[in-house]
């Protein structure tokens, strides 16, 4: 197995059943012994992959049987072009193109990237732990625990930062697999379904199929903006918080992918023009940012691109983001001018703005399906369907809040929780840091607490990007995420 590329992620997936010895700084120092968890993820995403491909394709061949002619343009469009990214994501991850590596590329060009990459990933794991092997760097993470926060080491060896680069790469692909092709595959089919007046179980498969894929990209997007957020700390999800979030998603991406389908079933035509307003606003909102600041573009996305390669770079990266914006709330805003493109601030206002106007999208957009609907609806009772979308729209909101209230793993990092931003709103107060005073210590004072920094300047981890090449940032763990 070849060396990997040079920004990995850090280990957050080590068991801590190993030994532990505490050092002159205080700092609790964890001897991994190659005790790794299984790449779940890895093999999860390569699933959802293969199969969507398959569906797919077997779809596009039975409206090739029936002359469906733009059914089939429109599927194998959404078939292929989240394939070929996949495949050029992995590529410039693993940066395989300057490697002696033909064989991985040819797979490549046939669309099967996932597949060799999922093989060497398993490899890894099956093999690691059977020889003592060196580590090669040292991971630095602080463990919270109740009302305490404690500086921890983990030595990380060559087989825990390989499986790391894999669970990286395989992350971001489920992203772009998700919003770029999962999600208007299902938004096609549903109309298709409808237009058809019948239900294809290949179809309807291929519908299920989507939904996990785009469930499951928005549930990484979130951890991951957990993570990239709460880099110094250890960040462990409990079951509760997934299945927070798991309905928190489903049920918001259901609910936007019904509305723009219903509408679109009325008024075709319109439609159009509200799926490119949403993509233009949020393709512009960054850059718009970016020059009311007045920054400059990052160095360090690739060390060989030119300013017009870079340009290009982020341009792909925030179109990613307005099509996840178009869909579900993406839980990170882009920063074109920070070195790590994302801004570590929560803005609370931001996404209490977004839920509050997609909300009211989505009741106009159901409002005017209701008055100008066709007659294929005449059997449906139509005011269950639109109180059915909005409290499906209602339920995700109420979940999510549930999570930032009880289920975030960072939530005692919080200056002010939901429950103070609520309880400001209420009650018109200014200062939301002042919503809690006066009044006996609850659960929302003890989620809001603000840890103080443990260790004085002088005891302060060094930096590690000495020893790695490029900074390192902390990955969701596998069977977690899984």
């Amino acid at each position: 197995m070849e060396e990997e590329g040079d920004q990995v992620e850090n280990i957050s997936d080590v068991e801590q059943s190993h030994h532990e010895s505490v050092s002159e700084n205080g700092v609790m120092l964890v001897v991994n012994h190659s005790n790794i968890q299984p790449p779940f993820s890895v093999v999860l995403a390569t699933l959802l992959y293969c199969a969507e491909f398959v569906c797919a394709a077997v779809l596009c061949n039975i409206y090739h049987k029936s002359d469906d002619d733009i059914w089939m343009g429109s599927t194998i469009t959404f078939m292929l072009v989240p394939a070929v990214l996949t495949q050029l994501a992995l590529t410039f991850i693993h940066r395989d193109l300057g490697r002696d590596r033909p064989l991985v590329l040819f797979l490549h060009l046939l669309l099967l990237g996932p597949l060799i990459r999922c093989f060497e990933a398993l490899v890894v794991y099956f093999k690691a732990g059977k020889e003592e092997e060196p580590y090669v760097t040292i991971s630095r993470k602080i463990k919270l625990k109740k009302d305490q926060a404690t500086p921890m080491e983990w030595e990380i060896g060559h087989s825990e930062r390989k499986l790391a680069t894999h669970r990286n790469a395989f992350k971001r692909t489920a992203v772009i697999q998700a919003f770029l092709g999962s999600t208007p595959q299902l938004t096609l089919q549903l109309y298709a379904n409808i237009q058809e007046k019948y239900f294809l179980p290949i179809r309807l498969t291929l519908m299920v199929i989507c939904l996990i894929s785009i469930t499951y990209g928005a549930l990484v997007c979130s951890v991951l903006a957990i993570n990239i957020r709460y880099d110094d700390y250890k960040v462990r999800l409990r079951p509760a918080a997934y299945l927070c979030m798991i309905l928190w998603r489903g049920l918001e991406i259901a609910t936007r992918v019904t509305s723009l389908v219903l509408f679109s079933s009325a008024l075709t035509y319109w439609v159009i023009l509200v799926g490119l307003g949403n993509l233009l606003f949020f393709f512009l909102q960054p850059w718009a940012e970016f020059w009311a600041r007045r920054a400059s573009l990052p160095d360090n996305v690739e060390k060989n691109f030119s300013k017009l390669g870079t340009t290009v770079v982020l341009s792909l990266v925030t179109f990613l983001y307005a099509c996840i914006n178009v869909f579900c709330w993406s839980a990170v805003q882009l920063d074109l001018g920070h070195r790590d493109l994302i801004e570590m601030k929560q803005h609370w206002g931001r996404l209490a703005a977004y839920y509050g106007g997609r909300f009211l999208e989505n009741s106009a957009l159901i409002a005017l399906w209701y008055f100008y609907k066709s007659d294929f609806y005449a059997y449906v009772c139509a005011p269950l369907l639109v109180a059915q979308l909005l409290i499906c729209y209602s339920l995700a909101v109420l979940f999510m809040l549930l999570f930032y209230q009880f289920c975030h793993p960072c939530r005692r990092l919080f200056r002010h929780n939901v429950h103070d931003c609520l309880a400001c709103v209420c009650c018109c107060r200014r200062g939301v840091g002042r919503a809690g005073e006066g009044h006996p210590h609850s659960y929302s004072t003890t989620a809001t607490m603000v840890l103080v920094p443990l260790e004085p300047p002088e005891l302060q981890p060094p930096d590690l990007t000495s020893q790695l090449g490029e900074n390192e940032t902390a990955i969701v763990e596998d069977m977690e995420a899984a």
